[in-house]
């Protein structure tokens, strides 16, 4: 079996191993793939593995004999799954394999807004506190997340474990969910709107779909209290980038947290560079080394199944 491997980077800087991977098949790794050269450099492979790159029509076109498409992640819009399906292709996801790592960082959000511990910290380091005549410098307003209410939108194995974290410090947990019938733990689920009205804290935990695309967006945002708080751990085409940064720099809301953005890496015109009481990291809620390490374990397990006659985990229509 001819194995190409696109985008290693992606998952991998020398600190998580391959081998489980590269052992199965005759692999050649690239660690970043233009999408440009994505038909060219898997070739003749029977299998590719990649993580955002794009297979599209015409690589499986141009690439008659690739019948499996393994992803580094649970997300898989970058693949043309009715193209895959049409060439007797397989797809296969990972599913669930960062709900801890992603529920964490959403909470390393949560509370870095409410305790401020980063301008803290900073004030630390000017000198404040060396130079104050009391034990305590506490001129930046901090506050309690007991008795906050917390909206989850979408009630996944992620949004599941935020709001169990969300619990242990005294919130109150509201969903929206698409598949309401499958909260069981006695979560109210309500609709969008009313979410958005109710809640001190908004946090995305659904996918991207052609339905929800932006659905944080201005209309959206004016449900919202002004002292909410809006964090996207999610994908970025959830939200409305200039609609959040005009909510921010008007006091809609009062701040955003992000971590996934609608075009990846940041564009330099991207509005949320300059907006007011936003705080980004660079899409990386996923990717603690533990995080990493189990996900290429289960990508193997994919690949393996594939090659047995057995696929797990596909995506795609039966093939």
């Amino acid at each position: 079996m001819k194995l190409v491997i696109l985008d290693s980077e992606t998952v991998t800087r020398n600190d998580v191993s391959l081998d489980g991977l590269t052992a199965l098949g005759e692999a050649k790794v690239y660690g970043y793939t233009p999408n440009d050269e994505v038909a060219e450099r898997i070739g003749d492979a029977d299998a590719v593995i990649c993580n955002k790159c794009l297979i599209t029509e015409e690589v499986f076109e141009r690439c008659p004999n690739l019948k499996f498409v393994g992803l580094f992640a649970t997300g898989y819009n970058n693949v043309d799954l009715k193209a895959a399906t049409k060439h007797g292709a397989v797809v296969c996801n990972v599913p669930s394999y960062s709900t801890n790592a992603v529920a964490q960082h959403t909470f390393a959000f949560i509370l870095n807004e409410y305790n401020k511990v980063a301008e803290y910290a900073a004030t630390v380091d000017r000198g404040d506190w060396v130079n104050y005549k009391l034990f305590t410098f506490f001129g930046i307003p901090t506050s309690e997340l007991a008795g906050k209410t917390i909206g989850i939108v979408g009630y996944g194995s992620i949004g599941r474990k935020v709001g169990e974290i969300a619990r242990a410090f005294g919130m109150n947990v509201v969903t929206y969910t698409r598949s309401p019938q499958k909260v069981t733990d006695g979560t109210p689920c309500l609709s969008l709107e009313e979410l958005l009205g109710k809640s001190d804290i908004v946090s995305l935990h659904c996918p991207l779909t052609e339905e929800n695309s932006k659905m944080i967006n201005a209309r959206t945002l004016s449900l919202m209290k002004p002292t909410a708080l809006l964090i996207n751990t999610a994908r970025g085409g959830l939200v409305d980038e200039q609609a959040l940064c005009d909510a921010l720099n008007s006091g809609t809301i009062a701040g955003a947290c992000v971590d996934a953005l609608t075009f990846e890496p940041m564009r330099e015109d991207c509005p949320l560079r300059k907006a007011k009481n936003c705080t980004m990291t660079p899409h990386v809620a996923w990717a603690p080394l533990e995080t990493r390490e189990r996900l290429l374990e289960r990508v193997a397990e994919n690949l393996k199944a594939w090659k047995a006659g057995s696929p797990i985990n596909v995506v795609n229509a039966e093939v």
